[in-house]
C-alpha cells in the first residue's frame, strides 16, 4: 500500500498506530481502516502479531505460510516491524505517535508506561493523540493484572452459562465474541474521541474491556438478574422469555422461526390449525410457562412438512423464519454477495482471495448514490510497509543503523 495513498471513506485523512496483537485491538484497527483511516500496525520483529502462528489453517507457500485468522482482522492495514524496547523501534514509534490521531495497544495495565510510552507521555509528544487501550478485566481494580483472553471472559462474564443445550452443559460461541463486542466497543469510543476533540482540540484516552463488553450486552439477561432476582440458566435453542422462539424440527430437518408478538401468534397458529387461545396458549407469558407443551405443538405440525416447503408456507403466513446455513452456504449467497459482505482482496502471495466483508455502507445526502469503499488492501506480510514507513518518517537512516 502506499504510504501517501488518500483512501476514500470517512476517517480519510485519519492515522491510527496499531500496537495490539491477537484480536481486540486489531479488529477496532480493521473498522478504522474499513472507515478510510490509515492504519499503521506495529508488530514485534521475527514473528509478528499473536495471530501470524495460529492455525491450522494455513495457506500460501510452504517457506512462508499465512495463517487465515490474522487474515480476518488486518485487512487495510501497513505493516512494520519494531523492537520497542531499542532506541530505534521506540524512535520510530515516537515519530508514528507525533503525527498520529488515535493509537491503539491492549497489553497488560502498566506496560506502555515501561516503554517509556505511558498516557502521559503520549500526550506530551501530541496533545491532540486520542488513544484506546483493551484490556481483559479492566485497568484497574483487584484483577487488572490478569491475562484475558476471549474464552476464560466468556465462563468468567457469565456467558456460557446462558450458552449450550441445558445448564449443565456450558458452552463458547462459535467466535470470539469478547474480543469482537471489545473491538467493536473501542472503535465506537475513538470516534466519539475524534468528535469531541474537533471542540476540544485535545484528545483522551479510552478503555475499555472483554470483561465490560459482555457484562454490556447481557441485555434483558442481566435485568433477569439484577432486577427480577433470577438467574438465567442456558435452555439451547429456544428463546427464554418468547414462545414460541427457536430452533424447531420438522420431516427433513429443522427451521426457526420468532413468533414475537400476539398478532405474530394469531397468525400463526390460523396458518398451522392451532386453537390460539388454548389453555397455556393464550398469551406469550403463557406459552413461556408451558414453552414444552408449545414446542411439541409446534413440531407436531412441522412434522408433515419439508423445511423448504414449511419456509415457504411461513414466509406466506408473515412468520419471520429462516434456516441455519453452513458458512460455505452464506458465502455463496446471493443476499450477502448484494451486501457488500465479501470483498476480494489481492494478496502478494495468495493472490485473489476474499475476506468478510466489512458491516457498514454509506450513501449521499438524500440516498442519491453509495459512497461506502469498495477498494480494499489485503492483510500486510510482516514488515511489508516497513521501509516505506521509515523513509517518510525520515528515519530511513536510523533503520539502516540497526541492520
Amino acid at each position: 500500500m502506499s504510504t501517501t495513498e488518500t483512501t476514500r471513506g470517512p476517517l480519510a485523512g485519519h492515522l491510527v498506530v496499531d500496537l495490539s496483537r491477537a484480536l481486540a485491538g486489531p479488529h477496532a484497527g480493521m473498522m478504522l481502516a474499513d472507515l478510510g483511516a490509515r492504519v499503521i500496525k506495529v508488530e514485534s520483529p521475527g514473528a509478528g502479531d499473536d495471530t501470524r502462528g495460529w492455525g491450522p489453517p494455513f495457506v500460501g507457500p510452504e517457506d512462508d505460510l499465512q495463517s487465515t485468522y490474522f487474515m480476518s482482522c488486518n485487512r487495510n492495514k501497513e505493516s512494520i516491524s519494531l523492537d520497542l524496547k531499542s532506541g530505534d523501534g521506540q524512535a520510530v514509534l515516537r515519530g508514528l505517535l507525533e503525527r498520529a490521531d488515535v493509537v491503539i495497544e491492549n497489553f497488560r495495565p502498566g506496560v506502555m508506561a515501561r516503554l517509556g510510552f505511558s498516557t502521559a507521555a503520549m500526550h506530551a509528544l501530541n496533545p491532540r493523540l486520542v488513544i484506546l487501550s483493551i484490556t481483559g478485566f479492566g485497568h484497574d481494580g483487584p484483577e487488572s493484572q490478569r491475562s484475558g483472553y476471549d474464552q476464560i471472559l466468556q465462563g468468567e462474564a457469565g456467558l456460557m452459562s446462558l450458552t449450550g443445550s441445558g445448564p449443565d452443559d456450558p458452552q463458547r460461541v462459535g467466535v470470539p465474541i469478547a474480543d469482537l463486542l471489545s473491538g467493536m466497543n473501542g472503535a465506537v469510543g475513538v470516534l466519539a474521541a475524534l468528535v469531541e476533540r474537533n471542540s476540544t482540540g485535545r484528545g483522551q484516552v479510552v478503555r475499555t474491556s472483554l470483561l465490560a463488553s459482555l457484562i454490556g450486552v447481557h441485555a434483558f439477561q442481566g435485568t433477569r438478574t439484577t432486577i427480577a432476582g433470577e438467574v438465567p440458566r442456558a435452555q439451547g435453542n429456544h428463546h427464554p422469555s418468547i414462545a414460541p422462539y427457536g430452533l424447531f424440527n420438522c420431516r427433513d430437518g429443522s427451521v426457526q422461526i420468532s413468533v414475537g408478538s400476539e398478532k405474530l401468534w394469531h397468525s400463526f397458529a390460523s396458518a398451522f390449525g392451532l386453537d390460539p387461545a388454548a389453555p397455556g396458549f393464550a398469551s406469550n407469558a403463557e406459552r413461556v410457562r408451558n414453552r414444552a407443551g408449545v414446542v411439541a405443538a409446534v413440531e407436531r405440525v412441522f412434522a408433515s412438512y419439508g423445511a423448504a416447503e414449511l419456509l415457504d408456507k411461513l414466509n406466506d403466513a408473515g412468520i419471520p423464519a429462516g434456516k441455519v446455513r453452513s458458512l460455505d452456504e452464506v458465502y455463496a449467497w446471493e443476499q450477502v454477495a448484494s451486501q457488500g459482505l465479501v470483498v476480494d482482496v489481492q494478496h502478494p502471495l495468495l493472490g485473489k482471495v476474499s475476506l468478510p466483508g466489512p458491516p457498514l455502507r454509506f450513501f449521499a445526502p438524500g440516498d442519491t448514490a453509495e459512497t461506502t469503499r469498495t477498494e480494499h488492501d489485503a492483510p500486510p506480510l510482516l514488515d511489508e510497509d516497513g521501509p516505506a514507513i521509515r523513509e517518510w518518517l525520515g528515519l530511513a537512516s536510523a533503520a539502516a543503523g540497526a541492520k
